[in-house]
């Protein structure tokens, strides 16, 4: 997984993920500079070969490529705002973790600098970085992606996702919803089947198998979420919801906790009220799209 480039990179920000980030450039043969507010925690890095700043604005002129990675956008506008740094002609990396709306603004903070700006999502554990498991999604204008591309190769598998600066951190929050709610329905399952002494790693490959069947499905539901049409074609919702009724007795009749599989049946009903109960579980889209009634 080559960078195929020697560009100068610099980063900013040294937690655990930002030492990570700048090894793997260390690693891939970039010249690399770092800065901290601890400065200490630059100090195996700068054995490794790096360059410590002394300050945020001498890290900014140390090279075109700018990665900051800190604690959250208010911390990058700190930092990078501060009346000594020239960001006019710096591509900004910005990998910290945030909502939409946040890297919506802060592309228009930095454009107003002059610099250009790429907002980023990290879909991994640092120890994973600079392999190819290590996924990071990027999004912001294509031709500043495309220049960088060789570079941020160094980091893992780069994914760019469109011009929309608010796209990673979207993608970033829909995957953490994906993770939880696999995680909590592997944990009701665990819970049920626990009452009957069965231990969590009997149930977990039957899980796994449960899972990767459910996944199969989305190509097929995607397409019926993106056409409006929800023709029952494996089964109806009003058949799901008695399956769900039946979740939540068997739950409460072992002294497991039914909120969960509550929750996924009062959504239910409400579609069902509202006329789907004929369609496949796709139109519960309609549910997701409204915002929480007060």
């Amino acid at each position: 997984m080559d960078s195929k480039t020697d560009t100068p990179v610099t980063v900013i920000g040294l937690g655990l993920m930002g030492r990570a980030l700048a090894d793997a450039f260390l690693k891939a043969g970039h010249p690399t500079t770092v800065w901290n507010r601890t400065a200490a925690k630059a100090d195996a890095l700068v054995a490794a070969g790096a360059r410590h700043a002394p300050t945020v604005a001498d890290a900014v002129k140390a090279g075109p490529l700018v990665v900051v990675c800190v604690t959250d956008y208010p911390a990058v506008y700190e930092l990078l705002g501060a009346s000594d740094v020239d960001l006019d002609g710096t591509t900004l990396i910005n990998l910290t973790s945030g909502s939409s709306a946040q890297a919506r603004e802060a592309a228009r903070w930095a454009e107003q600098r002059g610099a250009r700006y790429l907002d980023g999502a990290i879909m991994a554990v640092p120890p994973a970085i600079g392999t190819a498991e290590a996924v990071i999604l990027h999004s912001g204008p294509q031709h500043v992606f495309q220049e960088h591309e060789p570079t941020l190769g160094a980091l893992g598998t780069i994914t760019h996702l469109g011009g929309d600066p608010g796209l990673a951190a979207l993608y970033d929050v829909a995957g953490l919803a994906m993770m939880w709610s696999v995680l909590n329905a592997w944990l009701q399952g665990t819970a049920l089947l626990g009452t009957a002494g069965v231990d969590a790693a009997t149930y977990a490959p039957f899980a796994q198998r449960i899972a990767t069947g459910v996944a199969e499905w989305l190509p097929g539901y995607a397409r019926q979420v993106d056409d409006g049409s929800f023709p029952a074609e494996v089964s109806a919702l009003e058949t799901d919801a008695r399956a769900m009724t039946h979740l939540i007795e068997e739950s409460e009749a072992v002294g497991v906790n039914a909120e969960l599989p509550m929750l996924f049946k009062a959504m239910a009903d409400r579609a069902i009220a509202a006329g789907h109960g004929k369609e496949q579980y796709p139109v519960l889209i309609e549910e997701f799209t409204k915002p929480r009634e007060n």
